[in-house]
């Protein structure tokens, strides 16, 4: 029987559930059965085959398809009087990329999952041809467009008033440079322009509330903020699994630079990570825990770390993420 099979974003087709890794072990159960052992070592060693596709909960980290608790709500008790920058948030790194095998996929909850879960930066990549923006991780094709988003913020927004959402939009997989004219158009047929935060500056938490804050990192006349106006950590690639250590030391400098960074500036520290030899979730299952436990040795410290950006984030560290806001800055604006 063959396999059921589904249009791909430009009129191709593609087995329905076919996986980058499945055509990879197809190869080696070709080779000779020495050489075949040698490879799967090789292989588990620089992180391209996992031992169990098996999905996981933990604290740290998680690739089941939901969280295991929500917490739609948590700005509310934030000062409206409080700027933004002075927020601690969680972020999800590629966060529509739910598709790609091991290679691709960097995300297993749902847009709407994520909001609710906590997630307030959201990290768009868009495809554009002919004035369609498509939702893609590099070559991989994510089943919506950029109309799915901005109604699914919109949507969320909509319910929780006391809330906010950061997105950065970033054009992937085309090179057109000029996406601010399909941009506009998304968000006129698919939001409302009064939606957006129309400003490159800084907003208070409460001129943010019920605002999605485009973090613009394309061309054009200004749409929010600029994406490259915050305070970025984002040293994405990750060769092989041996190189985890370099990539953890960049998260954990960007984040004790945090605390005592410029107030007025929004700090972003990506936690993710991905190479040839050393996919997103593995990735993830060994820098999340790393995260973890840092943010739990700091649980008693009043700071501020801006935003941490995850791969397969876990609803007990989003939590935690959340957990860190600054208390004596509410407590002085309360005494005033």
């Amino acid at each position: 029987m063959k396999k059921p099979v589904a249009p791909g974003p430009d009129g191709g087709r593609v087995p329905s559930g076919f996986r980058a890794d499945q055509s990879l072990m197809g190869g080696i159960r070709g080779a000779p059965v020495k050489m075949q052992k040698m490879l799967i070592k090789l292989l588990v060693l620089v992180g391209i085959i996992g031992w169990s596709h098996g999905a996981i909960q933990r604290p740290d980290y998680d690739d089941t398809p939901n969280p295991e608790f929500l917490n739609p709500s948590w700005m509310a008790s934030i000062p409206d009087d409080q700027p933004l920058s002075e927020v601690t948030m969680p972020g999800s790194h590629n966060t529509m990329a739910l598709y790609g095998g091991i290679y691709g996929q960097c995300q297993t909850w749902s847009l709407a999952s994520q909001l609710r879960a906590g997630i307030r930066f959201l990290d768009v990549r868009v495809r554009h041809v002919k004035g369609n923006l498509t939702i893609h991780h590099g070559v991989t094709y994510q089943w919506a467009h950029f109309g799915d988003v901005l109604e699914g913020v919109a949507g969320f927004l909509g319910e929780y008033p006391s809330e906010t959402v950061l997105m950065r939009v970033k054009e992937e997989y085309s090179e057109t440079y000029d996406i601010y004219g399909a941009v506009v158009d998304y968000i006129q047929r698919h939001a409302n322009w009064d939606l957006l935060w129309h400003s490159r500056l800084v907003p208070t938490v409460g001129e943010a509330r019920g605002k999605l804050i485009v973090l613009q990192d394309f061309s054009g006349p200004d749409l929010g903020m600029r994406y490259g106006s915050l305070d970025i950590a984002d040293d994405w690639s990750v060769p092989t699994l041996t190189h985890v250590k370099e990539k953890w030391q960049s998260v954990y400098e960007h984040l004790e630079a945090a605390p005592a960074g410029n107030q007025a500036q929004i700090f972003l520290t990506f936690s993710s990570g991905a190479g040839l030899f050393a996919y997103p979730r593995a990735v993830a299952q060994r820098v999340n825990p790393q995260l973890y436990d840092y943010l739990r040795a700091k649980t008693d410290l009043n700071q501020r770390l801006g935003i941490v950006c995850m791969d397969f984030p876990a609803a007990p560290i989003i939590q935690m993420i959340i957990d860190f806001q600054l208390k004596e800055a509410e407590k002085s604006r309360k005494d005033h």
